[in-house]
């Protein structure tokens, strides 16, 4: 379900409702947590929160046109789709939020490498989530980023 929305607001206007509000609390959660200095953008389809190349000129290694991306929310067909890049590059943020997911939710937790899939619009642990927002800033995000290449 890739969107061919032009920017957030276009993007939130075109779910059905019930997905509408769950993506719109699940983004005023990221404006609101997510650390000073990323950006949010439209990419690959969905929202996506990135570091601009005003704080990393080099910009994403598979596309260097495209700043740093971090962090996307995306309504796909069966689901809605948190992808967090730090769950995925720091082990030890992964242990703690498996650990602290079914504190929050009734929930079985649901994910891939990068990947929360919410299935039921009314169990999204959103306090979780929120707090999970916090702890990665971009510049800590840099380090990680670039601490993969040189491995």
């Amino acid at each position: 379900m890739q969107s061919t929305a032009k920017n957030p607001k276009e993007y939130l206007d075109s779910l059905p409702d019930d997905r509408k509000e769950a993506i719109g609390k699940l983004r005023n959660s990221i404006l609101e947590k997510l650390p000073k200095g990323f950006e949010e953008s439209m990419n690959y389809g969905m929202l996506c929160y990135n570091v601009p190349f005003s704080i990393y000129p080099n910009g994403y290694h598979c596309n260097p046109e495209m700043p740093l991306p971090f962090l996307s929310l995306a309504s796909q067909k069966n689901f809605i789709a948190l992808y967090h890049m730090g769950i995925y590059a720091d082990p030890e943020l992964l242990n703690w939020f498996v650990a602290e997911y079914p504190k929050h939710s009734k929930q079985k937790l649901d994910m891939g490498k990068s990947c929360i899939r919410f299935k039921k619009m009314d169990q999204i642990p959103y306090e979780l989530i929120a707090e999970l927002l916090g702890k990665i800033t971009p510049e800590k995000w840099i380090e990680m980023y670039e601490s993969a290449f040189r491995k």
